[in-house]
């Protein structure tokens, strides 16, 4: 073979190997027999619980992974937990790790098109009469900790709020900051009228709103409503907050702390004189300490790889991929 036949073999060797690396990827889990991403099963969730998704099935067919920065625009920006894989096999992905946003994976597990959900909160009342319709019934099971917060714009001073002042302001009983210690610099009698905004029903955190918070009381009529946006989900609600000081609204600290990453543009202020954080929220010492939740329907065929993987989650082996994601163990 000349030099230039054998130059032209090797490039196209390396060529070979290059486009066909996607498939070369072994996706056999080292964790449960016969688990591959041809039969992993459809994991639907939560916005803020798709990092955790992500690390989960990376973690189960052993594929490399890595947070990463995702600009919006020139002033937002988000994070999320990306595999390192490409072309068809990320196609495949992509197919079982899902976000449908708490509602709809809840409704997609029901209609039995996923298998498991991963999310912050249990089922709504709407949900649970939805799945008695359907001869539905869940097995919900707590996997990690997470927390539900307030967040202000920085230009407010306020730093805590009482869980009666909270519920006072969205039942309408306050609404002027200065009710609340915030006193302008000048002491002049202008008011500052409080913008508490609300996510829409069903929604991750207005459920926990509504568990945590609210419980019976009823809702002022005059709040200004988020209303979910496909694209946008619960950075529509943030935005809202960052771009009026007047304005308070809600999250779960994971998203808020993980994903979304505010730095200067947010403040998350205490509840009864505690701010959320790790140690709080792992010794529950802070008030709205949430669980993460995975959830399987209560008929899984105990001999499938849909619920040897819900197993796995709760063995050493799985607590160690939930703390990876930078959850807190429950």
């Amino acid at each position: 073979m000349n030099r230039f036949s054998l130059i032209t073999v090797l490039a196209l060797s390396v060529l070979c190997i290059c486009t066909g690396c996607d498939r070369e990827i072994n996706t056999e889990s080292p964790y449960i027999e016969g688990l591959t991403i041809d039969n992993y099963p459809i994991i639907d969730g939560s916005t803020s619980t798709l990092p955790l998704n992500t690390v989960i099935a990376c973690e189960l067919m052993g594929l490399n992974y890595q947070w990463q920065e995702n600009k919006k625009d020139n002033a937002s920006k988000t994070w999320s937990i990306e595999p390192r894989i490409k072309g068809n096999l990320r196609k495949k992905f992509d197919r079982v790790v899902r976000s449908s946003q708490t509602h709809n994976s809840y409704i997609n597990l029901i209609n039995r098109e996923a298998d498991i959900v991963l999310t912050a909160r249990t089922m709504s009342p709407d949900e649970k009469k939805y799945a008695e319709a359907r001869g539905v019934s869940l097995i919900e099971t707590p996997i990690a900790l997470d927390a539900f917060i307030f967040i202000v714009n920085p230009q407010n001073p306020v730093k805590s709020l009482t869980t009666e002042e909270i519920q006072n302001i969205y039942t309408g009983k306050v609404t002027d900051w200065r009710e609340l210690g915030w006193l302008p610099a000048t002491h002049e009698a202008y008011p500052l009228p409080i913008y508490p905004y609300v996510r829409n029903p069903n929604s991750g955190s207005q459920e926990l709103m509504d568990l945590f918070v609210m419980k019976d009381l009823e809702y002022f009529a005059g709040l200004p409503v988020y209303e979910e946006r496909l694209v946008f989900t619960m950075a529509g609600m943030l935005d809202r907050v960052a771009g009026n000081s007047l304005a308070i609204g809600y999250t779960v600290y994971y998203y808020n702390e993980q994903i979304i990453r505010p730095g200067e543009w947010l403040n998350t202020i205490g509840v009864d004189g505690v701010h959320p954080n790790q140690q709080t929220i792992s010794d529950r010492s802070y008030p709205y300490a949430a669980e993460v939740y995975a959830v399987i329907r209560s008929d899984t065929d105990t001999s499938s790889i849909t619920y040897k993987v819900y197993k796995w989650l709760q063995t050493e082996a799985g607590k160690q991929a939930i703390s990876k994601s930078g959850y807190l163990l429950n």
